[in-house]
């Protein structure tokens, strides 16, 4: 969780219903209106958080410093909402061809969109060529990363997409090892979308100064190492 603020104003902030320590650098939120229970481990705060306000007032409460900081940081094991879902099917058809087919569905709500979504598909090292038939977006065959790469610019939630390519491998007269396949590799941004659940309820702002302000939240999902086996 990030913050980008200038001055020295009073800020509180509150998460989902409730917040209270369970144990020791764990977290652990009461269930919401879903019925659903967020539990959050090895969570860290800034400085600048006063947590003793924490503690007693379950929010979190800071005077922030200037510029862009990172708040609060967590980690989350359990119910956790991924974005996508992704069936690959990968059939070497012989020595020298294989088939690959790899649909991609966004599970997230109809009304937001990921935006810059990659997916690249390892292929084996002596691969020639490929030819592609896409439902969205673009492919091609990249050398240097042994990887069919696919792009899309913007995926609508509650949709599917599908990419389909048959591979050219250049024929060896040695006899090598079966190709391991490596994962299947995505990377994305999805706005407004949040995979663990965690929710700000309200962002309160007390300005001195008497300077306005503008309180305003942006939730943004960006694809660390997503990978999928086939």
């Amino acid at each position: 969780m990030k913050c980008f603020l200038s001055g020295m104003p009073d800020l509180k902030l509150g998460l989902n219903d409730k917040i209270g320590l369970e144990k020791e650098a764990q977290i652990k939120a009461r269930p919401t209106r879903s019925g659903k229970t967020i539990e959050l481990d090895d969570v860290t705060f800034h400085q600048c958080v006063n947590l003793t306000r924490f503690d007693s007032e379950k929010t979190v409460s800071f005077v922030p410093p200037d510029g862009e900081f990172e708040l609060m940081k967590y980690r989350i094991t359990e119910g956790i909402s991924l974005p996508f879902r992704v069936f690959p099917s990968i059939k070497e058809l012989g020595r020298t061809r294989m088939e690959v087919n790899v649909k991609v569905k966004s599970v997230f709500g109809a009304k937001m969109f990921a935006l810059g979504v990659v997916v690249k598909v390892p292929v084996p090292k002596q691969t020639a060529k490929a030819n592609f038939q896409v439902t969205n977006g673009k492919a091609k065959y990249n050398a240097t990363l042994d990887s069919l790469v696919w792009k899309v610019r913007k995926f609508p939630g509650q949709t599917e997409a599908t990419m389909s390519a048959e591979v050219e491998l250049i024929s060896t007269i040695i006899e090598k090892k079966p190709w391991t396949r490596p994962p299947i590799q995505m990377e994305f941004q999805v706005p407004m979308f949040t995979a663990s659940g965690l929710r700000v309820r309200f962002l309160k702002v007390w300005e001195k100064s008497g300077y306005g302000t503008v309180e305003w939240v942006r939730y943004i999902t960006k694809a660390g190492s997503y990978e999928i086996r086939c």
